[in-house]
């Protein structure tokens, strides 16, 4: 049986999401504010590789020692194996004060996510931000995927380390601003207005 923990990571280049999300992700970092940033969950690192390659000082962790491999075959002192369910990043960044920390496509795999807000909080330096972002659900959405009966296929529970949690944009910045953010941006990316695959959500302490 396969580990959930390696999510079937077998290059190092971009996993589907950052076909419509990456543009705008990249359009919310400041380059000359967002100086020290970790990605939480990074995967295969493609994001991170990018980032350092277009001059930003970047840093991932994730729970898949598969992506983690393959992720430092570009930069290798700049991964590390974490469980993000536990409460320590790992030693090399536990020191570490963070500007920014950008999460894709985590949040919804976690039985704990006002946790892992919480331990966002903590690694950031004051008036840091953080970036989300999680496959959207609103009204809209919910309602289309009900009327054409798609909800077995969109709630698939054989999928193995699929999602456990599904976030609207009122319940994600909810959850922000229950930790002590401040939401201060919103963007809807891939597909139309309001049937938007996910939402990338901005928020600063």
């Amino acid at each position: 049986m396969a580990d959930y923990k390696d999510y079937g990571f077998h290059s190092a280049g971009p996993t589907h999401n950052f076909g419509y999300q990456l543009n705008d992700l990249i359009s919310l970092i400041d380059q000359t504010k967002n100086k020290y940033i970790l990605d939480l969950g990074c995967g295969n690192g493609y994001l991170v590789n990018y980032l350092i390659e277009n001059g930003y000082n970047a840093y991932g962790t994730d729970a898949s020692e598969k992506g983690i491999a393959i992720a430092r075959q570009t930069n290798p002192d700049r991964f590390f194996v974490q469980d993000l369910s536990s409460d320590a990043l790992p030693v090399e960044l536990a020191d570490s004060g963070f500007d920014t920390i950008i999460s894709t496509e985590v949040i919804e795999h976690l039985y704990n996510p006002e946790a892992f807000i919480d331990f966002c909080k903590r690694q950031l330096t004051p008036g840091g931000e953080l970036i989300l972002t999680t496959p959207y659900h609103g009204y809209l959405k919910n309602l289309t995927l009900s009327i054409f009966n798609r909800w077995d296929s969109h709630l698939d529970p054989l999928w193995l380390g699929g999602h456990i949690k599904f976030w609207s944009r009122k319940t994600l910045s909810r959850v922000l601003t229950n930790a002590g953010f401040t939401v201060v941006s919103f963007t809807g990316c891939g597909r139309f207005p309001y049937f938007w695959k996910s939402m990338i959500i901005k928020a600063k302490l």
